[in-house]
């Protein structure tokens, strides 16, 4: 059994989510709701929120925890050609947090792989109320004019916790990202929660460690300083 959270209810110690031996790994808790209070108390002790439609609020800490290190970051050489490609094609631009809730509805949208489509319209309220406060953060991809990738995620101190990307040309999700690394290494943050472990994030160069790190490491990082400014590194693709 798992408890339920009313709206003061505070969140259980991560160390008591169910196992693998429960069969729902990592789940904590479940109810309270999608507040920018609550969501940035959840994200400061290691737990985010995970569900689909018709389920009440899950909220989730996962052990062992995918994290990817921003100097671990791995640019395959397809990716490196699109980077370059972009410096000198002014058709492209990379831009911070100018169409927020538009990435979250990108990310949101049914694909093949069945991914995207937990992002409620809940998920999209709670997150575009962190945003409004400076906490949740878009990186986004355009093509002549029209939107064609992004990532998004939550930035607490020195903290970036990636929620979701998309891709709606060749390499643009990673394209995102890269600024969004590159960007976040400048100013000091060496650690981007992935949340759960994929093939696909470790061939980013992501990689699982102990929850009871994660929450160590989190304690004294979400303390720093906030990142003020988000605007793309420009050395990166001119």
């Amino acid at each position: 059994m798992i408890p339920w959270l009313e709206a003061e209810s505070p969140f259980p110690d991560a160390s008591t989510a169910l196992t693998d031996r429960d069969g729902a790994a990592g789940l904590l808790a479940a109810g309270a709701d999608l507040s920018p209070q609550r969501l940035l108390m959840a994200y400061k002790l290691g737990i985010f929120p995970w569900f689909s439609e018709g389920q009440p609020i899950l909220w989730w800490s996962t052990d062992p925890r995918m994290v990817l290190q921003t100097s671990d970051f791995k640019i395959s050489d397809s990716l490196k050609k699109s980077l370059k490609k972009i410096r000198t094609d002014t058709r492209w631009e990379i831009r911070f947090d100018s169409a927020f809730e538009q990435v979250m509805r990108a990310c949101a949208a049914p694909r093949k792989d069945g991914n995207g489509t937990w992002i409620s319209e809940d998920i999209v309220a709670g997150y575009c109320g962190l945003h409004q406060l400076g906490y949740a953060h878009s990186s986004e991809v355009w093509l002549d004019g029209e939107l064609v990738g992004g990532a998004y995620g939550v930035c607490i101190g020195h903290m970036f916790y990636g929620e979701s990307m998309f891709a709606r040309v060749s390499n643009a999700s990673k394209i995102a990202l890269s600024h969004l690394v590159f960007f976040l290494r400048e100013h000091g943050v060496k650690m981007i929660d992935c949340q759960q472990e994929t093939a696909h994030l470790a061939s980013l160069g992501a990689k699982p460690i102990a929850r009871a790190d994660f929450i160590r490491w989190i304690a004294q990082a979400t303390t720093q300083p906030m990142i003020e400014e988000w605007q793309p590194l420009r050395a990166l693709y001119q």
